[in-house]
């Protein structure tokens, strides 16, 4: 098999694929480690995925997340928990980090990965594709995973083109040092009245350090365009100023990247079937939060069981049904509670409902952060027992107080 791509759709892919004797050949443009756009922030669901791929959180920016704030328009705070000593539910750490870490891990799982040779071109036939990357090839292969990102020159390549298609979000955000306020150890989304249904956030990190930003709706009441101009005047708000103390100064400079979110609409399976598109090559993101670490290492896992379980045929038709029957009634979902956050009574409705007592606090959070399915009541198959009570990713990890 040949991976495109080194992130965390692709090492979910290759990890399984090479510890069931398959050979696997992984390629990136990219030499790793490397900084990657993202808000660093990891869900239930991303962290059980890394937990059942094997990978161990032990990374020096590793940063466990117990409480959420939630800010409405109208300035209102809720603090949602997530249960205690019962495993890992949110966790933050930085991309160059975690990346550079599920690629030592593919390696290990017995995967070549070729950092540093982007992807050139594919012939596919009925049988076959074969692979050309910089400085290698042609590889013959029965497959090949497309795990290289939004603008995905592999998808491209087969003919899956999207012309004009920019993604349905766009986010912006920047590394700050010095936080010695809240943010030093809470995580914080602020729907600012002129973001929504967009958001700003401050994720906390190790040694007083938070990855602080903000996503907009693309063609919302932000241009992507202003993006740059409305950051001095977010950082100067007081709640965000009082959230990240008086000595949190900006690390490094600002960065943005475009998201896409329409898992329902994207190609998933192309090349005859021989090419299966995974992580943000295939819109897997939360089409309401913008997550998606969580999504790409599920698509990747799905698109490596499928090969597995079809062999030399069927593969991508099969990835393809199991991609969308794990992810595109939670989009649909999102995209229903979209209509309300675009509006600040609707915003202030939500955070006012998901406050009203312990319960609905903590369930809330769990909900937010994938713990369990967010369509479950429509998609009963994939509630699992105990979904309310079950425990966090890495329990093992759990110290006894």
């Amino acid at each position: 098999m040949v991976v495109v791509g080194a992130g965390p759709a692709g090492v979910a892919a290759a990890v399984p694929l090479a510890r069931a004797g398959r050979d696997v050949l992984v390629v990136d443009k990219a030499v790793f480690p490397r900084d990657k756009c993202c808000g660093d922030g990891l869900t239930t669901l991303a962290l059980r995925e890394l937990e059942a791929l094997g990978f161990v959180p032990d990374l020096p920016g590793w940063q466990v997340v117990d409480d959420v704030v939630v800010r409405s328009p109208s300035g209102r705070e809720v603090v949602f928990p997530l249960p205690r000593q019962r495993g890992t539910y949110a966790a933050v750490v930085p991309r160059m980090e975690l990346d550079a870490a599920l690629v030592d891990l593919a390696r290990s799982a017995g995967a070549k990965v070729a950092d540093g040779h982007g992807f050139e071109a594919i012939e596919v036939d009925p049988e076959r594709v074969v692979v050309h990357a910089a400085g290698i090839g042609p590889v013959a292969a029965r497959y090949a995973i497309a795990a290289d990102g939004m603008w995905s020159p592999l998808r491209k390549a087969v003919g899956a083109i999207e012309p004009g298609y920019l993604g349905e979000w766009h986010a912006f955000r920047q590394y700050f040092t010095g936080v010695t306020g809240p943010g030093a150890r809470h995580l914080a989304v602020w729907f600012e009245a002129d973001l929504l249904p967009g958001y700003a956030w401050s994720f906390p990190l190790p040694g007083g350090r938070a990855n602080v930003g903000f996503g907009i709706q693309r063609g919302g009441k932000v241009a992507t365009q202003a993006m740059g101009a409305l950051w001095p005047d977010l950082l100067q708000r007081e709640h965000v100023q009082v959230f990240l103390g008086p000595d949190a100064r900006p690390e490094a400079a600002h960065k943005a990247w475009p998201i896409p979110a329409r898992i329902e609409a994207a190609t998933l399976s192309a090349g005859g079937g021989r090419v299966l598109v995974v992580g943000d090559a295939a819109a897997a993101t939360d089409p309401m939060t913008g997550e998606g670490i969580g999504q790409a290492l599920l698509t990747g896992r799905l698109a490596a069981e499928a090969i597995l379980a079809r062999g030399a045929t069927g593969a991508g038709p099969a990835y393809a049904r199991a991609a969308r029957r794990e992810l595109v009634a939670d989009a649909a979902l999102s995209r229903l509670l979209i209509r309300a956050l675009r509006h600040r009574k609707g915003t202030r409705a939500a955070v006012r409902l998901a406050g009203a007592n312990a319960w609905t606090r903590r369930n809330f959070a769990r909900w937010l952060f994938e713990d369990y399915p967010r369509a479950v009541l429509a998609t009963p198959g994939r509630w699992r027992e105990h979904s309310l009570a079950g425990d966090g990713a890495f329990v093992s990890r759990v110290e006894t107080p």
